[in-house]
């Protein structure tokens, strides 16, 4: 039997509205990897955060290698051998590889920082996860996939025993997760436990030993991953069986709704045409750093365009300011929903009704009521679960986020939508939901893009898929031709 590395047990934590954690528990084992699963707002990240040092839990006990522990901050957490990395990247890109390693604990000589000895040791620990990388190197010169190593090298030189992992893979390319996979297993070895976060359940049977289900906050059960099945997880994380996972019912799109021709930029993207129609959904496939995103930002007159027109039901809409786009009826969901599509200080009402204050606003006076409905409609619709529309955005969990965010630009009633990896970050029951809403919408006559990194996605709720690679437009394929052999051919298609 492994020896024990960690035990929570009834951890309770609660916030102003809400209980975040009710007598939840998690054993992990030395030289293990722990996949923990849970819908959104079922209490992960919370839960990580209270091993973490981040949050001091109300009730409950953390044993560490046997002993009990007192968590009372991140520092004391460090100290004890836990490394915490979170899904957006914690390191300062405009300093070093090196400095971003000994952060807080730079290596002195002397009294003045002592730079060679600094890049020495951090070269050490480079080396240990295997990243081949100058420790002189700005950090935001790195991929993100490069960053996360960064991060992982600095957890090891805090000589730690357990490394948690928050959706470590939500911005890495195919052979970036191989690499970070390769790095987990070599962690194991040296009998470091990980506790691993993730939606994916394709990597979740991938990467871990055992799987520990939250849901609502509390402890569903632990089961070793290699006996149990993909819908055996998804009944204990949403408590019900999950029927018709991909909602799509495919009619005959309609009129052609967005017509982009020839769209070119200086530096990313290259002679881009495709149109949307009435009713269906277009898929955009590509590998990460594509220019996927960048050719729907240059749509909506966010990314610099320096050829190209864009029209919308027939009207040419080229250099129209994106305000004036958005009245035209198309509406951009970003892929960023902390940078881009949410002002996380603010309530969810604030933030839901932003975008349509024309609807509740006229001259001086406003219309609370009307406000009020369109944020309930927005939460009821989107199942957010919240105990108030005044909560705070920020306090919700990432994929809560993600549905104000979708519902800000439904209470726009666009005709165009364009959804940036809408499903990014969320679980397997708000992915139902979201795609169920997408199917409605379209058989209501919107016409949908989304461009998602997911293969199974595209691949089930699209009726048309373009793919993207270095820049361009690779190959548009009907649903009839779909095969995953084919698109992925595009997807790694270089320029001749």
């Amino acid at each position: 039997m492994p020896k024990t590395l960690v035990e929570m047990k009834n951890i309770s934590k609660s916030f102003p509205g809400v209980k975040a954690l009710d007598n939840a528990q998690l054993t992990l084992y030395e030289g293990e990897v722990l996949g923990l699963l849970g819908e959104n707002g079922a209490g992960k990240s919370t839960l990580m955060n209270v091993l973490g040092g981040v949050y001091k839990p109300d009730e409950g006990t953390i044993s560490i290698d046997g002993k009990e522990a007192k968590i009372n901050s991140v520092v004391e957490a460090q100290n004890l051998g836990v490394a915490f990395i979170h899904q957006e990247i914690a390191l300062v890109p405009y300093l070093s590889v090196a400095e971003n390693i000994f952060l807080g604990r730079e290596r002195m000589t002397a009294g003045m920082v002592d730079q060679k000895k600094m890049y020495k040791e951090a070269k050490q620990w480079l080396d240990m996860v295997g990243l081949d990388v100058n420790p002189a190197t700005m950090l935001c010169r790195l991929s993100i996939g490069r960053q996360q190593m960064v991060e992982i090298a600095k957890a090891c030189s805090l000589n730690m025993k357990l490394l948690i992992m928050d959706e470590p893979t939500s911005s890495l390319s195919e052979s970036e997760v191989d690499s970070l996979f390769a790095m987990i297993n070599k962690l194991k070895a040296q009998g470091i436990g990980i506790i691993y976060i993730s939606h994916k359940l394709s990597e979740i049977f991938t990467i871990t030993d055992r799987v520990c289900v939250m849901r609502d906050g509390g402890y569903v059960g632990t089961i070793i991953t290699k006996k149990s099945s993909e819908s055996e997880l998804v009944q204990m994380m949403v408590g019900r069986e999950l029927n018709n996972y991909y909602v799509r019912t495919f009619n005959r799109p309609g009129e052609v709704m967005l017509d982009v021709q020839h769209v070119s930029s200086n530096t990313r993207l290259k002679d881009c045409s495709f149109q949307v129609r009435r009713g269906e959904i277009l898929g955009f496939y590509g590998l990460v750093g594509a220019g996927r995103s960048e050719l729907l930002k240059a749509v909506m007159g966010l990314y610099p365009r320096t050829e190209g027109k864009v029209f919308i039901k027939g009207e040419d809409v080229t250099g129209l300011p994106t305000m004036k786009l958005q009245d035209k009826g198309i509406a951009l969901v970003p892929e960023n929903r902390k940078l881009e599509g949410l002002i996380l200080k603010n309530s969810i009402s604030f933030n839901m009704s932003i975008a349509v204050l024309k609807k509740f606003i006229n001259h001086l006076h406003v219309n609370y009521k009307r406000e009020r409905e369109i944020v309930d409609n927005g939460i009821r619709t989107l199942a957010v679960k919240t105990p108030s529309r005044d909560q705070r955005v920020g306090n919700l969990s990432g994929g809560n986020q993600q549905k104000v965010v979708l519902a800000k630009w439904l209470a726009a009633e666009p005709e165009i939508l364009i959804l940036d990896e809408p499903t990014r970050g969320v679980d397997v029951g708000a992915k139902a939901e979201i795609y169920k809403i997408m199917n409605e919408l379209a058989a209501k006559g919107m016409a949908i893009v989304m461009i998602s990194s997911e293969m199974p996605e595209v691949l089930n709720m699209c009726d048309r898929i373009v793919v993207m690679s270095e820049g361009r437009i690779r190959g548009e394929l009907e649903r009839s031709e779909f095969e995953q052999e084919r698109i992925l051919h595009y997807a790694i298609a270089e320029e001749v």
